[in-house]
C-alpha cells in the first residue's frame, strides 16, 4: 500500500426530513447565496424547504446553472455575491450545481482572471467562500470532495480543479429527493458513481486490501440496485443505497495508498465539451474500450474484477477478461446508456478533434503509470465506435 494522508472534513446529514437542518448548519449571521439548476427544485418543493430553513437570514438566489457548469454563467454568480456581500454559498442539486457553487466560491475571492483558477488545477485558489449542498441526485460525489469541473462555452474547454478549500462544510442527502428524478438522470448517476469507483480501483495491486474491498462493496451494490433504481417505482431504502454509494465513491476513502487511473474521464470530457453528451454517457463509451485497450497493463486487477464483482471464475484468463468487459458494457446498456460513440451520430472523423483538445490542454501523460499517450487515447476512441 501507498503512503497517504487523508482528511475529509464534511459533515454529511443523512436521510428524510434533513433539509430543515440547515437552520443550525448555517450561522445565523450569514448572508447566503441559493445556487440551483432548472425549475425541478421549485417544482419538488425543495426550494421551499430551503427557504423556510434560512429563517431569517439574508439571502439571495441564483438559477439556471447548467449540466456541465458553464464559466460563463457561473461568473453571474460571481458579480452577484460580490455586489450584495454574500459570505456563504448553498449548492441545492446536483453535481454540476455543486461543482459549479465550488468555482463561485474560489472566484468571488480571487483577484485576477478567475478562469486562472482552472488553468493552475486549483492551485491559484488560496481563498474561498464557505459552502453547504442539498443533495438531489446521486452521481457525483461532488457534495463530500473538493474537486470541481467546468465548461467555458466560448472554447468548447471542459476542465477541472481541485483544492482543499472546496470541500463543502457539510452536505444534506434526503433520498426522497431523487423520487421524481426521470429514467436517464438515474441511470447517468449510477454509470458515473460506478466509474468513478473503476477509476480508482481498477489499475494495478499494491495490496490495499481494505480500498480493494469497500470498491468491490460499492461496485456489487451498483450492479444490484442499478437496474431497481432505473426501472421500478421509487423506494427509500434503494435510493438510499445510491445516494450513498455515490458519496462514497469519490470522497477520497477509496482512493487512498492506491493507484488512480481517470483517464476515461478526462477524454470523456473532450466528448461532453466538443459533442454535447452527458458526462455519464461518455463514460459509458469510453471505459469498456479503455479496459479493453489496455487490459494487459490492468490485468491481474482485471481478473480479480471479473471474480469479485462479476463472480467469473471459469475459462482462462483472456476469457474472463473478456466477459468481465462485456459485463461491464452490459451492465451500462441495461440501465438504457448506449455505449458506442455510433449510437450518438459521433464517427471516426471526430476523432481528431478530441486528440488535440486533448494535447492542447496538456493532457499527454494519462492513466495510472502516465502512459495513456494521445496516440493512445486516439486508438481508445477507435474502439468506441
Amino acid at each position: 500500500m501507498l503512503n497517504f494522508d487523508f482528511h475529509n472534513p464534511t459533515r454529511i446529514v443523512f436521510g428524510k426530513g434533513s433539509v430543515e437542518r440547515l437552520d443550525s448548519l448555517i450561522p445565523k449571521e450569514a448572508r447566503v447565496l441559493v445556487l440551483f439548476g432548472g425549475q425541478s427544485a421549485e417544482k419538488t418543493g425543495t426550494l421551499a424547504e430551503v427557504r423556510k430553513a434560512l429563517g431569517s437570514r439574508t439571502w439571495k438566489e441564483f438559477g439556471g446553472i447548467e449540466p456541465n457548469p458553464a464559466f460563463e454563467t457561473l461568473m453571474r454568480a460571481v458579480e452577484l455575491v460580490r455586489a450584495e456581500g454574500l459570505d456563504f454559498l448553498l449548492a441545492v442539486g446536483g453535481g454540476s450545481v455543486i461543482d459549479g457553487t465550488k468555482f463561485v466560491a474560489s472566484a468571488a475571492a480571487f483577484e485576477g482572471d478567475p478562469w486562472a483558477i482552472l488553468e493552475s488545477f486549483g492551485g491559484a485558489v488560496t481563498r474561498a467562500l464557505p459552502l453547504g449542498t442539498v443533495v438531489t441526485l446521486a452521481a457525483t460525489g461532488s457534495e463530500m470532495n473538493c474537486t470541481a469541473v467546468v465548461t467555458r462555452k466560448s472554447t468548447q474547454t471542459k476542465a477541472f480543479f481541485a483544492n482543499p478549500l472546496i470541500y463543502p462544510r457539510f452536505s444534506i442527502l434526503d433520498p426522497t429527493k431523487t423520487y421524481s428524478l426521470p429514467a436517464r438522470q438515474l441511470a447517468n448517476g449510477v454509470v458515473d458513481a460506478f466509474t468513478h469507483v473503476v477509476e480508482q480501483y481498477l489499475t494495478f495491486p499494491v495490496d490495499g486490501r481494505v480500498q480493494d474491498r469497500f470498491a468491490e462493496g460499492l461496485l456489487q451494490t451498483l450492479v444490484e440496485i442499478g437496474p431497481r433504481v432505473v426501472q421500478e417505482p421509487a423506494d427509500y431504502d434503494t435510493r438510499a443505497n445510491l445516494m450513498w454509494a455515490a458519496t462514497m465513491g469519490l470522497n477520497g476513502l477509496i482512493a487512498v495508498g492506491v493507484p488512480q487511473d481517470w483517464a476515461t474521464h478526462i477524454i470523456g470530457h473532450e466528448l461532453t465539451a466538443l459533442h454535447g453528451l452527458d458526462h455519464a454517457q461518455t463514460l459509458a463509451i469510453v471505459l469498456p474500450a479503455m479496459l479493453e485497450h489496455r487490459r494487459e497493463a490492468k490485468r491481474e486487477k482485471l481478473l480479480q474484477y471479473a471474480e469479485r464483482v462479476w463472480g467469473i471464475t471459469e475459462g482462462v484468463a483472456d476469457q474472463r477478461i473478456d466477459r468481465a468487459i462485456e459485463a461491464t458494457r452490459s451492465f451500462f446498456e441495461s440501465l438504457g446508456v448506449k455505449t458506442r460513440l455510433s449510437d450518438y451520430g459521433i464517427g471516426a472523423d471526430a476523432i481528431g478533434a478530441m486528440i488535440d483538445k486533448l494535447a492542447e490542454k496538456g493532457m499527454v501523460k494519462l492513466g495510472e503509470k502516465g502512459d495513456v499517450t494521445p496516440e493512445v487515447s486516439r486508438q481508445v476512441l477507435a474502439r468506441c465506435l
